[in-house]
């Protein structure tokens, strides 16, 4: 575990993490990376203050993590209805989901996909097979998911939006890298996106902590250039799951000229339940941080529910009796 891969960016291993945090158990590492890699980057731990820090939580392995929970689901958001073949998701009509690698500069513990299993990459065939059906599916969106799509070469990636251009107009780039691996946001990919406009960045930022020197100066890289960027929060039990830090965020990030896009209501995958709370607490804390934010730094708070039709308002979710009104 724990190997080094150019171009995912420096990862770090196993000793580095416990000699960086001690209180860390070998054990509970070992166990943990068992069922779902633990991948850090180098430059995220090096941000990480204590093992149970909003940095420390997010990254590295709890006791919990190793515990089933009732409120398990192997298919939170309902992706493996609406896989029309491998890689691909589709849930609207305007909009194509491509799971371009399953590599993650870092494995976030509350992932939602952590329990997809497989192959890290589709196989020649399989991408080609992919790349046809976005470009015959009509959408007017693709969406470059993973894993991360900026663990691939900027060659591969470039192809790949290459490849739907032009029937395929709008790309999102649906990415941690600025935040986890920010050396990732290099000149050349940056030239190379802004190149093959439009395309959109979507950034994946929880907590202010990750805002770092570096951080904000591969955002800036992208912003400067005129690549739009937006973030998408989930929220996080013991992370951010405080107004006060929330507005912090999202008030920070417009200042960064990175808008805030949306927080998610975190799904329920095993092995995340310690950071999971009620919809009704989530509620409460938007309300909260609408009193003292503007309007252009309060994202949707959404949900994706397990029916696979896609995000939904919390608070419609809610007043529906957590289902989905039908149409």
């Amino acid at each position: 575990m724990y190997h080094d891969h150019s171009d995912r960016g420096p990862t770090v291993g196993a000793r580095e993490i416990l000699d960086r945090l001690p209180a860390l158990s070998p054990d509970l590492l070992q166990q943990a990376d068992q069922r779902f890699a633990v991948r850090v980057s180098r430059s995220w731990l090096s941000r990480v203050r204590t093992l149970d820090g909003p940095l420390g939580r997010q990254a590295l392995p709890g006791p919990r993590e190793l515990l089933a929970d009732p409120g398990d689901r192997v298919d939170p958001v309902g992706e493996q209805a609406r896989s029309p073949l491998p890689w691909v998701v589709q849930k609207h009509d305007d909009r194509v989901l491509l799971l371009l690698t399953r590599r993650c500069h870092l494995n976030c513990r509350y992932c939602f996909r952590r329990d997809h299993r497989g192959p890290e990459d589709p196989t020649p065939a399989e991408l080609d097979a992919a790349l046809r059906f976005c470009v015959d599916s009509g959408a007017d969106e693709l969406i470059l998911s993973g894993g991360d799509p900026l663990a691939v070469s900027d060659r591969r990636l470039f192809d790949v939006i290459d490849a739907v251009r032009p029937q395929v107009p709008v790309v999102r780039i649906h990415t941690r890298a600025p935040i986890s691996a920010p050396d990732r946001v290099s000149p050349g990919l940056v030239k190379g996106l802004r190149a093959r406009a439009p395309v959109w960045v979507v950034v994946h930022c929880n907590h202010p902590d990750e805002l770092s020197a570096d951080v904000v100066a591969s955002l800036f890289r992208l912003v400067d250039a005129g690549v739009p960027v937006l973030n998408q929060a989930v929220l996080l039990a013991g992370v951010n799951d405080d107004v006060a830090v929330l507005a912090a965020l999202f008030t920070r990030l417009v200042r960064l000229r990175v808008f805030p896009y949306y927080l998610h209501h975190p799904d329920s995958v095993q092995g995340n339940a310690a950071f999971r709370l009620t919809p009704e607490r989530g509620l409460e804390l938007v309300s909260g941080l609408s009193a003292v934010v503007s309007g252009v730094a309060l994202p949707r708070y959404v949900i994706d529910p397990p029916d696979g039709l896609g995000k939904i308002d919390v608070a419609q979710w809610v007043r529906a009796g957590r289902r989905r009104p039908v149409p």
